[in-house]
């Protein structure tokens, strides 16, 4: 009987979310090819870690987000890109994957392939080419072997930009919808009760400090102009939950403050409404079937780039859908007037609810992988590219 060969994955994330991706991978892969087989080595957090892998370094040094905080650890960052290079081709792995982060991971996938061209290297998550800087699909052809997507209409936009071979494999949500969508009966209204209004200021901490000013004076607008009365909750993270308390004690409409995963998705089954900042979480929300209005500011440094921006929409869910069926009110249109004129209308059945809910009825089909979940899907891809290569 012939000796089944090891196999040695290397797997680089650079951040949070990148790290539960990471890890359903591992997961999936171990579930593939066996996890005797398989040794792991790479960039990750807790998550990744409960799944055997041993980090070169703990993932907070160089998670960070933002165009300040980046060029802040820009010297830190590249230590860890450089230590990282040197990891990766000392090890020799039978695949590199690539996380998300692409200011970090696409550093150094290039300079792996430079130096070692002859490991395959997989990225799992696409960067924005589609919204802007269209340039970079094309270049990542020359150090990415494939692509793996989480929304739908990427691999149409890679090939149209002549980016990587791309397969969309579904996005990790669509392995949540039991927790994220409300069980019969869980979202009804009582006659008399209040509507419960969900109110999302970001989980970055120059998100909050942004748009919770203009969040709190959008909703005492609302509770002006609203003939029903309505409660807010407002799910944060626990890393900006006491910037969110503080900010919120000059409010006149008291939030509810809940964290954790368990706490947000029993918020979300029970929403009638919301106040979002764009992004995941506005695909969150319109899975979860929840009429909402989403609003963005960034720096003034940061303002500059939207002249580079070429989508037709900053919301998530409005791209799925290929339609502006949100409200999207960013920048100096992020206003409290504009806010609460866009949020009015959802309190109350009216055909600006009804359209956002009859759209949000689109997205399964428009989502759906068939009988995989994503990350048996991207496992699936992973086998496939090892196995054309050894």
């Amino acid at each position: 009987m012939a000796e089944v060969k090891p196999l040695t994955v290397w797997i680089v994330s650079g951040e949070e979310s990148g790290d539960q991706l990471g890890a359903k991978l591992m997961r999936s892969l171990k579930a593939r090819l066996g996890a005797e087989r398989l040794r792991f080595g790479g960039v990750g957090g807790h998550a990744m870690r409960q799944e055997g892998l041993n980090s070169l370094f703990p993932l907070e040094e160089i998670a960070v987000m933002g165009f300040s905080a980046v060029i802040a650890r820009l010297p830190a960052i590249l230590k860890r890109i450089r230590m990282t290079v040197d990891a990766v081709v000392a090890a020799k792995p039978d695949m590199l994957v690539i996380i998300d982060s692409p200011d970090f991971t696409h550093r150094v996938a290039k300079a792996v392939r430079q130096r070692a061209s002859d490991i395959p290297i997989v990225d799992y998550v696409s960067p924005s080419v589609w919204a802007w800087r269209p340039g970079r699909a094309v270049k990542m052809r020359a150090y990415v072997d494939h692509l793996l997507a989480l929304l739908p209409f990427e691999p149409e936009a890679h090939r149209r930009l002549g980016g990587p071979p791309t397969t969309y494999v579904g996005h990790p949500l669509i392995e949540r919808l039991d927790e994220i969508r409300p069980a019969p009966g869980e979202r009804q209204r009582v006659e008399g009760q209040p509507i419960n209004l969900l109110v999302l200021p970001g989980s970055r901490r120059s998100e909050v400090s942004r748009l919770m000013e203009p969040f709190g004076a959008a909703l005492a607008l609302l509770k002006e102009r609203s003939t029903r009365p309505f409660e807010v909750t407002i799910p944060a993270v626990s890393h900006v939950a006491d910037e969110i308390r503080t900010r919120a004690e000059n409010w006149s409409v008291k939030p509810r403050i809940v964290e954790g995963e368990t706490a947000k998705w029993a918020a979300f089954r029970q929403a009638d409404a919301a106040l979002a900042a764009s992004g995941t979480v506005t695909l969150e929300l319109g899975l979860s079937g929840v009429p909402m209005v989403v609003a963005y500011r960034v720096s003034k440094i940061e303002e500059v780039l939207k002249y580079l921006i070429k989508a037709p929409s900053i919301v998530l869910t409005n791209l799925v859908l290929g339609e502006n069926v949100i409200p999207e009110l960013i920048q100096w249109d992020c206003t409290p007037e504009k806010l609460a004129e866009a949020l009015l209308p959802l309190l109350s059945d009216t055909p600006e609810r009804q359209r956002q809910i009859d759209a949000f009825g689109k997205l399964d089909t428009l989502m759906k992988i068939g009988d995989e979940v994503p990350s048996e899907r991207a496992a699936r891809i992973v086998e496939e590219v090892l196995s054309a290569r050894i």
